[in-house]
């Protein structure tokens, strides 16, 4: 059944164009012709066992297995607050400027659906996540792509503030960026923050993979001048800890935009996860060390992945951040992502994704393919020696 009454469909006009997500398509095809899948970005094997064991605590404790309170545990709240201050020098008060959400996805969700009024402008670095577009779909906004090209994916600050009009809203960041690997320069960030200022913009800035940096470090918008009182800030435990299944995400922001967010967010999930709540309050007071091991760990893995890539023939991107690997099909005299992507699994037995479902512009990511390198060594060694077939 496809439409409803007097005929009309069934699916919200706003999110249209908006099927099954590339990363369902392609892990259900990884999953159906048995092939390794370095296309969705979820780690093979667990985070850190004490952090697991805190959960199980937890749990026989009897502590989250109820409601927790709609912000967060206070355990929580106060973890996250210690976290900026510790890692960044902000200061927020657990009270009133962390919210805790189910996820990141969550809380870019609720903020957009929160701060944006139909016909808004949202402008969005170009290739985004797939559930940036889909946001400001249901939000009602109109999304704006700033698209980043390669061979560097850096913002054209001069392109930026020719796209601000008077109907800009928002801009929404992501740095470690998804999927290309860019990290934003202080400098970018500085010119961002001046325009984000002059305009009056909100910034929601998504900086799930701030502690999978290679090279620099990085650095939140929300401590520059001017910055503070207009940008929402948003994390989570996935990436950071490897325990992505319990989607526990946070917001940390000025009270006036955390009570916007919040007003949204009890409407999605209400609450969730109050057991995992208690072990990523425990997780996120892990010592320097472990943080700085995680990091050297992913390097690592995203040497052997990208010098494989490019013995395998790809033209590779090499990320200064996240999980993730751009590299480019032209090499092969194939240009089409897409149809690369869904053809790979047949050819050598190994899943990937297509960046071309991540831009407006059909043309500027059509010969982009991302894979992840947060697997365990063997598996992308097996990956390589498989992809190797192609040449």
């Amino acid at each position: 059944m496809t439409q409803g009454q007097q005929g009309r469909p069934l699916l919200n006009s706003r999110l249209a164009g908006f099927g099954t997500t590339i990363f369902a398509e392609m892990s259900a095809l990884a999953a159906r012709t048995g092939s390794i899948n370095l296309g969705q970005g979820f780690p093979d094997t667990d985070g850190p066992e004490e952090i697991r064991e805190a959960a199980v605590r937890a749990l026989r404790a009897g502590h989250g297995n109820q409601y927790p309170p709609g912000p967060g545990i206070p355990e929580l709240r106060n973890a996250v607050a210690d976290h900026q201050k510790r890692f960044y020098g902000l200061t927020w008060s657990p009270e009133t400027e962390v919210l805790v959400t189910t996820g990141a996805t969550e809380a870019i969700a609720a903020a957009l659906l929160a701060l944006v009024q139909p016909g808004d402008e949202v402008i969005a670095f170009e290739p985004y996540y797939d559930s940036y577009a889909a946001c400001i779909a249901l939000a009602g906004g109109v999304r704006v792509p700033l698209t980043l090209r390669a061979p560097a994916f850096r913002p054209d600050l001069d392109e930026l503030r020719a796209l601000i009009t008077p109907r800009t809203r928002l801009l929404l960041l992501n740095s470690p960026h998804n999927p290309t690997g860019a990290v934003l320069t202080p400098e970018e960030l500085s010119g961002i923050a001046a325009l984000a200022v002059e305009h009056d913009l909100l910034v929601v800035t998504d900086e799930v993979y701030e502690h999978l940096v290679f090279e620099g470090a990085h650095h939140p918008i929300a401590a520059l001048p001017g910055m503070r009182e207009r940008t929402l800030s948003i994390s989570s435990a996935g990436k950071t800890y490897s325990y992505t299944g319990w989607k526990i995400g946070w917001v940390t922001a000025d009270a006036p935009l955390v009570t916007a967010v919040r007003s949204a967010k009890q409407y999605l999930t209400f609450v969730s996860g109050g057991p995992f709540q208690y072990a990523i309050a425990e997780a996120l007071q892990l010592p320097d060390t472990f943080f700085a091991e995680f990091r050297d760990s992913m390097r690592r893995k995203r040497d052997l992945l990208a010098g494989g890539l490019r013995s395998a023939g790809f033209q590779v991107y090499e990320p200064e951040g996240t999980y993730f690997v751009t590299t480019d099909i032209s090499p092969f005299g194939e240009e089409d992502a897409y149809a690369f992507c869904r053809a790979l699994p047949e050819r050598c037995g190994v899943a990937a994704v297509p960046n071309s479902v991540f831009y407006d512009d059909p043309e500027a990511g059509r010969s982009q393919v991302r894979f992840t390198f947060c697997k365990r060594d063997e598996v992308l060694e097996s990956a390589v020696e498989r992809l190797r077939r192609l040449g």
